[in-house]
């Protein structure tokens, strides 16, 4: 790991101490991706295994799971398990519930009534990822506010094992939040699958969750199309940034940045303190931690990537998180309130000591599907209205055009825009002749 001092570096150091991995930018990547779904729209079902085979090392029979497979995953719980992930359920229902947008009906001036209608999106396409750690927390956090939102058809994809099966704790998830659509599909052909349809896959409108570096840019390439899905959100690698002073529980900081260290090789972990004695408390701990943790390959990387930076004060600190804008912060302080009113551009946000990062992941009842690659200045975390589109309409009375008409008719004018004037000019004058039927 890199121990810095943020008041020595100079302005190059300084952007590299906030950098963020470049692989997801990878135009190889994105090229990759693009063979993938023109492979998929020119093959369709064939494609899928073919590149199942070729990626996965899966050979499949069928491409959809049956709903004797998803009853038999959810009976296969151990009653924890069961007990935890309806745990889980509940609690993101609940939350994602009372985000639930409401339609609006006024009257901006007499005979003028304006509407703002919510419509669900009739189907959507939900990526569960299932490498290295698979994800049924995932299922919880996509398929809940698509059910809350009322979409018809969900859709999940998910990568098959090498026996062709798939996770059966996906499976399980999926079940319990009554996803019947399952696919044992994975990486950016997946993605390709159900923004355009196969001959057994639909086609969605728009398409969310997680995933590698394939999967994201096939996302961004399918929503480019005009042909192809929307996605939820851009992002890039796993990150979480933590602001603590030396009042902070160093084993506890230390383990909340090798939480999220262990997703990945590129997953990038940020403290920001402005006490060297906790930091150095931190990188002992982490060295100490990191030895008893299974996931070492992964650790190797994002470890020696993590920083520890010493600040001048936490008002230092808040200003880099705002220029980082991190997926997850974390605030263990004295006051953690106190900074959060400074905080705008965060996906997620962790209050004191006692709120560590997996229980947003799991069951809170906030989402975990946040922008990452400091996308959070203008992009935030899932929720329902992300499952629902908005549909304006208005009305007119024969009044309300004879009053408000003419702001109209001025103002096309005002643009060059004659025949807008006009479709308003031959209404009021029909009117005015006692014509108008």
């Amino acid at each position: 790991m890199q121990i810095l001092n943020w008041q020595t570096l100079d302005s190059d150091a300084r952007r590299a101490a906030l950098a963020r991995p470049r692989s997801s930018q990878d135009p190889q990547v994105r090229l990759q991706a693009a063979a993938i779904i023109e492979a998929i729209r020119r093959e369709g079902d064939a494609g899928l295994r073919r590149l199942t085979r070729e990626l996965d090392g899966a050979e499949l029979a069928e491409l959809r799971l049956s709903a004797a497979e998803l009853d038999a995953a959810r009976a296969a719980l151990l009653p924890a398990q069961r007990a935890a992930l309806e745990r889980a359920i509940e609690n993101v229902t609940r939350f994602h519930a009372a985000q639930r947008p409401t339609a609006l009906s006024i009257e901006t001036q007499p005979g003028v009534h304006c509407e703002s209608l919510i419509r669900p999106l009739r189907a959507v396409g939900l990526y569960v990822p299932a490498g290295s750690a698979p994800l049924p927390s995932a299922v919880i956090m996509l398929a809940v506010p698509a059910r809350l939102a009322g979409c018809a058809e969900c859709v999940l994809c998910t990568p098959p094992r090498r026996d062709g099966s798939a996770h059966p704790a996906i499976l399980a998830a999926a079940a319990l939040c009554g996803i019947k659509t399952v696919y044992k599909i994975g990486g950016a052909q997946a993605i390709a699958a159900m923004a355009y349809g196969t001959e057994t896959v639909p086609k969605v409108a728009k398409i969310f969750g997680p995933g590698n570096a394939w999967v994201t840019a096939a996302k961004q390439l399918v929503a480019e199309d005009p042909d192809g899905a929307a996605l939820d959100m851009p992002a890039g690698p796993s990150e979480v940034m933590v602001i603590a002073d030396g009042e902070a529980e160093a084993a506890f900081v230390a383990s909340d940045l090798l939480a999220q260290a262990e997703h990945g090789p590129d997953s990038q972990a940020i403290l920001l303190s402005d006490s060297a004695p906790l930091i150095g408390a931190v990188a002992l701990q982490i060295r100490a931690q990191q030895a008893t943790l299974s996931r070492q390959r992964i650790l190797e990387c994002s470890v020696a990537a993590m920083r520890l930076i010493q600040v001048a004060d936490l008002a230092s600190a808040v200003e880099l998180c705002e220029r980082y804008a991190p997926e997850h912060l974390l605030i263990q302080t004295r006051a953690p309130r106190a900074l959060l009113e400074h905080i705008h551009s965060a996906g997620s946000v962790f209050l004191g000591r006692w709120s560590p990062e997996p229980m947003g992941d799991y069951c809170s009842g906030t989402n975990h599907v946040l922008p990452t690659y400091g996308y959070a200045r203008a992009y935030s975390g899932l929720a329902v209205a992300d499952f629902v589109r908005r549909m304006s309409v208005q009305e007119l009375s024969i009044a309300g055009l004879q009053a408000l008409g003419p702001v109209a008719a001025t103002l096309a004018g005002m643009e060059g825009l004659d025949a807008h004037a006009a479709a308003v000019s031959r209404r009021l004058e029909s009117l005015a002749r006692g014509t108008a039927s």
